[in-house]
């Protein structure tokens, strides 16, 4: 087991210039454990709003693009959000897909809603204030991930989670402008639902599965191939990490449930025989 914290929905969890990070997304909290990563959670930042996820920004480290609330930030600790994307810049109409802006590396982020089904979408991120986000997928309710293939956010390859029907989709991505193209079945889940997941060096997609304590291996073709079962109810993120990429880390939640376990909401590792793939970074015409 990792670092001893307890987070509510430990999510948007990342291996960046040789650290961990994770996000406890109801606190707005942005964390990393100190030292051999067994020692407590320490706070980087907090923000006044949910925290749902965060990438490196490449050339600036110690900085990261994060989804806070309904907005987009750049997120440093000691400074104020630089905020790229608010809510009255999220427009997802015909128009402000056409006049997007057109750059392969965007991260993608989805918007839950999980009393309401068919209302998620995925969207990308501007790199410039006052820039249109644009949808570029939508009918889905609980949208998780994306994981993308060795060559991230520029590859061919992206994995989405349809969590609230228990199914991964498949999409290939165009390199020139990261368009999606039409989606396939990939795996379905029949007890607990697809969460956070990442892609390793042999194309494998790991998931963690939420409701049934397992992160779950499939190989590219969908089969089954490994399970890791952990002593909780609700893992929700993944990431390879460690010095040569064999640690796969997985954080876990405590909300929602009646009598949470003692580990519960804890952050665990474990040792795995394929490396994943490095993090990718958000780059901008700025960087």
């Amino acid at each position: 087991m990792d670092a001893p914290d307890r987070l509510e929905p430990g999510e948007g969890i990342r291996w960046a210039d040789g650290r961990l990070v994770c996000v406890d997304i109801l606190t707005g909290r942005l964390l990393t454990p100190d030292d051999d990563g067994t020692a407590p959670l320490r706070t980087l930042a907090r923000l006044d709003a949910p925290l749902g996820a965060v990438a490196p920004v490449a050339g600036r480290p110690g900085t990261w693009t994060a989804a806070a609330g309904t907005g987009i930030c750049l997120l440093t600790p000691g400074t104020d959000p630089e905020w790229l994307a608010g809510p009255r810049a999220v427009r997802a109409d015909r128009d402000a897909h056409e006049r997007r802006l057109r750059r392969p590396a965007r991260p993608l982020l989805g918007r839950e809603h999980g009393l309401r089904r068919d209302t998620g979408r995925r969207l990308p991120v501007p790199d410039r204030p006052r820039r249109l986000v644009a949808r570029v997928s939508d009918g889905i309710t609980i949208p998780n991930g994306p994981a993308f293939d060795r060559n991230g956010t520029t590859g061919t390859t992206m994995y989405l989670a349809d969590s609230a029907r228990g199914l991964v989709r498949r999409y290939s991505v165009d390199p020139r402008d990261g368009d999606l193209g039409e989606g396939e079945e990939f795996a379905r889940v029949t007890e607990g639902s697809p969460d956070g997941m990442t892609v390793d060096v042999e194309g494998a997609l790991w998931t963690a599965v939420w409701g049934a304590g397992e992160v779950r291996r499939y190989l590219p073709d969908g089969t089954p191939a490994t399970v890791l079962r952990l002593p909780v109810t609700q893992p929700a993120g993944v990431c390879p990490g460690g010095d040569d990429g064999h640690t796969l880390y997985v954080t876990t939640a405590r909300v929602g449930l009646t009598v949470p376990g003692p580990l519960d909401g804890a952050v665990f590792r474990a040792r795995v025989e394929v490396p994943g793939l490095p993090t990718a970074a958000y780059r901008s015409t700025a960087t």
